[in-house]
């Protein structure tokens, strides 16, 4: 992080080439800085000091004894069949009691010479039973050459720093390492404010460096942590506030909606009132839409808050004011769908120069990459000219052919889908910036935005509109019960002969060829249900259809079936004509059909928290309550069960959201898909630190609008230079 002559050093030259080339392959340290900076994960004490006479089992003891017996014993195993295997037992006692310590194999040599009957040192190591005696196996030891008892009392109590380490570089050999680069740590510039630093009470950097690798209590090991915190949150904000004041200067076309215009005629053919949320929202959205500079905006709202409504009132506003508005939707069933939604809401005001378009109206026009030659060019005509004021489509929006008339707002859906570089293609579109609006159904923990998304201003939507119902969500283990798998299809059959519909979801399509080498190849096989491939949409809709849902109406949906297909199946599914659909995770975003109230999801171990909680978002969308049912043959201990019954205990996504973090870990903060660096978050826990985030925000925010060049804080400047490498730069600029 701080790049000065020393800790820019590559540790080739410091550690010797063997040692440097497994950190750089396994741990991707390159310098001295880097080196510096691989923080232990966590600190084992040698123990207080323990009289033989009171040792706990399956502890980690440290004791002062003297040496009474060692005996070498040699004996055949399989590994040394010719009795060439060799076991040093050494019996030490300490007065009030006697303990074994044991030795295999080569690591038998320097005990053997070392630990002669009546030596005295000191011994660490965890306390284990073997033929009903206490012992200690290869256990740590000192020898005391005549040092007195505060020597003792000194080691005994010391930390032990364990560290990241791989199999090829164990956390002792990282700790030597460590040890030869340390003297270093004292030339570290340090790139928080002295004032800020002082403030706060923090330790200097170099200080702190020297105390996490080196702690003498577990004080140093706080002080430290706190100190190191704080570099990561303050660094990463101030990147995102620079953003933000770069973006504030943007030039942009203030868009304000007449009194009586498009918006005001949508609003009065609305059938409902709006939420307390959305008008509160909505009202955000307006002002940020009024000023010169883009907005920048990310909207969070649970499935079914209503996100859709907020963002049309958005870009009618956009349009009222003589701009045009684009939204951008990650696959080609939702940009379908959501034109659908659209011109059913606008009704004659989406029928701008049709006959029976009512006077302010404008054209909704849809763009995707399937469409035909001529209703494409259609489509791209009216963009050009601005006789389409609202345009949804895919990533086809994006392409060099598109012109706009003059594009005023973005809306982006489902960020987390599309790539930054869409993003900023899209932008790229306005004579100047056009204000964005981002949307997402995951909710993102208040600190995960602060980072992730430091350069958006967010606002959330947390009250369902009136008329959604409860969801009901259980998990359904098949291999243990096998019945209740039988149970959950009668439930299926249960809600179609209400007249309801039901939706079953799968991980796979399963017209991919299988790769015998892929399958099976799993790490984490906890159980034969993680070796068999995933269950595919194919196989299932088939099966169904033959046994437990004979006789019902069975369709599939899939990413590789023909637009017009997979158009013609939501078609069907949505009047009624189907009653269960098996399908992918195509449904995950956005699909609206209030009449479904079912929905199994086979092999739910197979998806993440966020991805499930999307999915049971499409049940319970109309007045009729919602079954989620979740498939899994994971055994009960298991990790991935206890994810899914998380998400069958809670229907609120910002809880769901803290779990799946929790269990994910934060990966990198900065978009690890993007850069495809290692994190840049090494002691700072996104979802832990949230007073430490919001505070360094605040400071961030002071530093910058009071000197926007840093040109008065150099040391800043360079660990700002250090966690933008080129990648990131880029992914924030784009962001």
């Amino acid at each position: 992080m701080d790049l000065v002559p020393a800790l820019e050093e590559p540790l080739k030259k410091v550690l010797g080439p063997a040692t440097a080339k497994v950190m750089a392959e396994h741990l991707g340290l390159h310098t001295v800085g880097d080196l510096l900076h691989h923080y232990p994960r966590r600190y084992e004490e040698r123990g207080r000091l323990t009289h033989l006479a009171d040792l706990p089992m399956d502890e980690h003891v440290t004791v002062v004894a003297q040496v009474a017996d060692a005996r070498l014993h040699t004996f055949a195993s399989s590994r040394a069949p010719r009795g060439k295997g060799q076991r040093l037992e050494v019996t030490i006692t300490d007065g009030s009691g006697r303990l074994q310590l044991v030795f295999f194999g080569a690591g038998v040599h320097k005990p053997h010479k070392e630990l002669l009957p009546g030596t005295r040192a000191m011994f660490a190591g965890k306390v284990s039973v073997f033929n009903r005696r206490l012992q200690l196996a290869h256990p740590a030891y000192e020898l005391l050459r005549g040092e007195g008892e505060e020597a003792v009392e000194t080691w005994a109590g010391s930390l032990i720093p364990i560290y990241p380490a791989t199999a090829k570089l164990e956390s002792w050999k990282i700790g030597k390492a460590l040890q030869t680069v340390l003297p270093s740590a004292q030339e570290a510039v340090d790139p928080l404010p002295e004032s800020l630093r002082e403030g706060r009470g923090l330790l200097p950097l170099p200080e702190a460096l020297l105390k996490i690798h080196r702690p003498h209590t577990k004080a140093d090991v706080e002080d430290a942590r706190a100190r190191l915190k704080w570099d990561e949150a303050f660094v990463l904000q101030v990147a995102l506030a620079r953003r933000r004041h770069a973006d504030a200067q943007l030039p942009a076309v203030a868009r304000r909606p007449k009194p009586d215009g498009l918006l005001a005629a949508f609003d009065d053919r609305l059938p409902f009132t709006l939420t307390e949320g959305q008008r509160k929202v909505s009202a955000e959205i307006f002002t940020d839409l009024a000023t010169e500079h883009p907005m920048h905006r990310l909207l969070q709202g649970e499935v079914g808050s209503g996100k859709t409504m907020v963002a049309l009132r958005a870009m009618l506003a956009v349009v009222d004011a003589g701009g045009q508005a684009a939204m951008l939707a990650p696959t080609e069933v939702l940009a379908q769908q959501h034109h659908r939604s659209v011109t059913e809401m606008m009704g004659e005001l989406a029928e701008g120069g049709m006959l029976g378009g009512a006077e302010d109206a404008t054209k909704v026009v849809l763009l995707t990459g399937s469409m035909g030659a001529a209703a494409r060019r259609h489509a791209l005509l009216d963009l050009a000219t601005g006789e389409a004021g609202v345009v949804i489509g895919t990533h086809a929006l994006i392409e060099d052919k598109v012109q706009f008339h003059d594009l005023g707002l973005v809306v982006v859906d489902e960020q987390h889908r599309f790539g930054v570089e869409q993003r900023d293609a899209l932008r790229g579109k306005g004579k100047q910036p056009p204000h964005l609006l981002v949307m997402t159904a995951t909710p993102i923990p208040r600190t995960v935005a602060m980072t992730v998304f430091g350069d958006l201003e967010t606002s959330v939507l947390d009250q369902l509109p009136a008329g959604r119902s409860p969801i009901a969500s259980h998990v359904v283990p098949a291999a243990d019960k096998p019945h209740f798998l039988t149970r959950a299809w009668e439930r299926v059959r249960e809600e179609v002969d209400k007249g309801h519909q039901a939706y079953v979801v799968c991980p796979r399509i399963g017209d991919e060829e299988d790769d015998p080498k892929k399958s099976g190849k799993k790490k984490s096989a906890e159980d034969e249900a993680e070796k068999r491939p995933p269950l595919a949409v194919l196989d299932v809709a088939e099966q169904l259809a033959r046994g437990p849902l004979r006789g019902l109406r069975v369709e599939v949906l899939h990413g590789r079936m023909a637009p017009d297909d997979k158009d013609a199946v939501m078609r069907r599914f949505a009047a009624g004509e189907a009653d269960v659909l098996v399908a992918t995770t195509v449904i995950e975003v956005g699909v609206n059909v209030p009449n479904a109230t079912a929905m199994v999801i086979m092999d739910a171990d197979r998806f993440g928290v966020s991805q499930l909680h999307q999915l049971r978002g499409r049940v319970g969308r109309g007045s009729a309550p919602g079954l989620c049912l979740l498939v899994t043959e994971m055994p009960e201990a298991s990790a991935a069960r206890q994810r899914l019954n998380a998400v069958a205990s809670t229907l609120d996504g910002f809880e769901l959201s803290r779990i799946d973090l929790e269990q994910r870990r934060e990966g990198d903060v900065l978009g690890q898909a993007q850069s495809g660096t290692r994190s840049s978050l090494r002691m700072l826990a996104v979802i832990d630190d949230e007073d430490v985030i919001a505070e360094a925000r605040e400071e961030a925010a002071r530093v910058v609008a009071a000197d926007p060049e840093l040109t008065g804080l150099p040391a800043l400047r360079t660990a700002l230079d250090a966690l933008l490498d080129e990648e990131r730069e880029q992914y924030l600029e784009k962001g």
